[in-house]
Parts: structure tokens; sequence; C-alpha cells
């Protein structure tokens, strides 16, 4: 596992996602500054496709489910 001194993605998992496996993500958030993307993958295909998202539009993901917004 990196510890993302090289500039390798450090993947992290929500402390919210509990520990039953079942619909997690895992986001990457030490390249963001780098690469000016959020890569986010399925924590149980981590060999798997990761999508990356612009820094800008991950903080608006994230402050809006800090607000309690649903995203409907």
């Amino acid at each position: 596992m990196s510890n993302g001194l090289d500039g390798a993605p450090v993947w992290l998992t929500s402390s919210y996602s509990g520990s039953n496996g079942g619909q997690c993500i895992e986001v990457a958030t030490n390249v963001a500054t780098s690469h000016g993307q959020v890569p986010v993958r399925d924590s149980k295909n981590p060999a798997g496709p990761s999508l990356a998202i612009p820094t800008n539009a991950f903080a608006a993901f994230v402050d809006r489910l800090k607000a309690g917004s649903t995203l409907t």
C-alpha cells in the first residue's frame, strides 16, 4: 500500500460505510491538488476502474452531503 508520498493514490473509505462491505466507495483525495481531480472507486472492486471527479464538483458534492441534501 502506498503512503502517497510517491504521488500514488491513497484510498480512503468513509467511517460511515460500516463493516458490511455493501455500498461503499473509496476516494483518493491526496492526488486532488496535483491532478485537479478526485479519483473515486468501488471498494468491492479495488482493481477495477475509478471515476475522476473534478475537484470543484467533488467539493460541491461533499458540501451538499454535509448540509443534509438528498441530492435528488
